[in-house]
């Protein structure tokens, strides 16, 4: 079973000693979608994107990159990380649906997943915030992690969203333990 890494031995919430870990370049990128009825998606484009509190998605972006540099602020037991990169992406999609993909980037002993999550989470909220006075029917979700590098183990999903986890160190001892003999 894994463990718990948030916890100390009498099982109290604990912050990852880092300390002896070796700095790494490790990236993250997650994804969250905004379901938008198709009254406030047709008149989203109609304005370019814009509402009575200014340029959605513009101000959408510079909410999950600031949020993403702010994680440790939010999230307890995160570290407080030199984010070297992040980037928004924000996709207006057919049927009302916006996807938006956060990425990170830094050069660190700890990874940068919670930052990619929290940056795109900032983001949907955002537009969330913005497009309220139109419907407050608007769903936001999922929120998940798309990939990781860079620590123990990397993390892909696939294009169906299915996860597909490598590990960097046991990952063929490991698959052959499950593989039925």
């Amino acid at each position: 079973m894994p463990k718990l890494t948030h916890l100390d031995p009498a099982n109290r919430p604990t912050m990852v000693d880092v300390g002896a870990k070796t700095a790494t370049f490790r990236e993250a990128s997650a994804e969250a979608t905004v379901k938008l009825p198709a009254a406030v998606a047709r008149e989203l484009r109609r304005t370019g994107h814009r509402t009575r509190k200014g340029p959605v998605f513009d101000t959408a972006i510079v909410a999950g990159v600031m949020a993403a540099k702010k994680t440790h602020e939010i999230v307890p037991f995160c570290h407080p990380l030199p984010l070297e990169r992040c980037t928004v992406d924000i996709t207006d999609r057919a049927g009302g649906s916006i996807h938006i993909v956060c990425s990170v980037a830094v050069h660190h002993k700890t990874g940068v997943e919670m930052e990619a999550l929290v940056g795109a989470s900032a983001a949907a909220l955002t537009i969330y915030d913005m497009c309220k006075a139109m419907s407050h029917d608007i769903e936001i979700g999922p929120v998940r992690l798309l990939t990781k590098s860079g620590g123990k183990r990397d993390f892909k999903r696939n294009a169906k969203g299915k996860r597909n986890v490598n590990s960097k160190r046991g990952g063929a001892a490991r698959a052959a333990r499950k593989r039925p003999a």
